[in-house]
């Protein structure tokens, strides 16, 4: 796995740049939800974003830039740079704070959470990069699909590196979609009973209160277009897949409008692999950004704020009942703030809210119940 180089417009750290060892449980299912050894301890907290994020590599002493472990990870940290940046330039006021954690044994992360912005009430990007020993039974954790040898000796370990960004991005102005993405690369050392292995997964996804079929085609156009980049049968597939994850079983309706969802992706070569996650998350703020641009001034009434803190309530249900990283993390004692920065700061849960038929609310329960085509 060396020498990858997808093109993209993350540029990787300078040489000056300085290493910088930390941990954030953002991405607990990689960490204390698979009997990681977590003991991370917060080491700075700044508001100054563009000093925390030019900390230079996680990546641990000797891994060379031309590895997989380090170009997904500078990408992931510029990502979280250059987005973090746009994010504050639409805010106009909003600034994130940053919080670096490290952990004894190997890896690090850095989360920055922007609260009250005048835009977002809440908005967090966090990277996680995390390396060490785990138990080889965690790697169904990991990835289902993996297939186990029988008769493994009891507390076998396999050496693993797993690096991650994620994000969710809560508006104040109802008719401004929430939004969330995560893009990761998980890899495990050859031992004398397993083979090495690796694989990718991601997704970017929408969530509006109310429905503009232009905003969300655009979203989802944007997507496509990277999609069909590499397959023009990704769309459609990564696309069915975010229906069905983000569907919240016990209401029978999805908790957004989706966008695209995809996992354990390694049938193709590692470096194509590396240049979808990253044409991806380069498109983030092209998707995202334009939309909220468009409504971040639009006036509303009491009434729709009431709906989209409704719709915030099925966002927190799905995060708590069924998000994976979610329960692993707080099951098995991960970093809280970290695992709960998707969180928006306002929900509610009105008894028993029927829209009425014909309205806007109607129509968006609609579409959440019955997936419909933006691309």
């Amino acid at each position: 796995m060396q020498g990858l180089k997808a093109s993209n417009r993350f540029a990787q750290p300078t040489k000056g740049q300085r290493c910088h060892r930390v941990l954030a449980m953002a991405m607990p299912t990689i960490a204390k939800d698979m009997g990681l050894d977590t003991n991370g301890r917060s080491i700075a907290e700044t508001k100054d974003v563009k000093a925390a994020l030019e900390l230079g590599p996680l990546v641990r002493a000797g891994v060379d830039d031309g590895t997989m472990r380090a170009r997904f990870e500078h990408m992931i940290r510029n990502a979280q740079r250059e987005i973090c940046a746009a994010v504050e330039e639409e805010d106009g006021g909003g600034k994130f704070r940053t919080d670096t954690w490290e952990r004894n044994g190997g890896g690090g992360g850095i989360s920055c959470v922007m609260q009250d912005g005048k835009v977002w009430e809440k908005a967090g990007v966090a990277v996680s990069v995390v390396y060490g020993n785990m138990p080889v039974s965690a790697l169904k954790t990991a990835n289902p699909d993996i297939v186990l040898p029988e008769g493994l000796p009891q507390g076998s370990m396999v050496p693993f590196f797993a690096a991650g960004i994620s994000s969710v991005m809560h508006p104040r102005n109802p008719m401004c979609p929430t939004m969330h993405f995560n893009y990761r690369y998980f890899e495990t050392s050859p031992t004398d009973v397993l083979p090495g292995q690796w694989w990718f997964g991601g997704g970017t996804d929408i969530t509006p209160a109310y429905l503009v079929p232009e905003d969300l085609k655009h979203f989802h156009g944007t997507y496509k277009k990277v999609c069909d980049k590499y397959d023009p049968t990704y769309y459609a597939k990564f696309k069915a897949d975010c229906d069905e994850y983000f569907l919240i079983k016990h209401r029978g309706e999805r908790r957004g409008m989706g966008g695209i969802f995809f996992e354990n992706q390694n049938t193709r070569p590692v470096d194509e692999h590396l240049a979808f996650s990253t044409d991806c998350a380069a498109s983030v703020v092209e998707a995202y950004l334009p939309i909220i641009k468009k409504h971040k001034e639009d006036s509303f009434t009491e009434e729709e704020k009431r709906w989209q803190l409704l719709r915030r309530g099925r966002y927190v249900e799905f995060n708590l009942v069924y998000d994976r990283g979610t329960i692993f993390g707080l099951q098995t004692g991960g970093r809280v703030e970290s695992i709960l920065m998707s969180m928006p700061l306002h929900a509610g849960w009105s008894y028993d809210v029927i829209p009425k038929e014909g309205s806007k609310e109607a129509d968006f329960m609609d579409a959440a119940r019955n997936p419909r085509e933006w691309a």
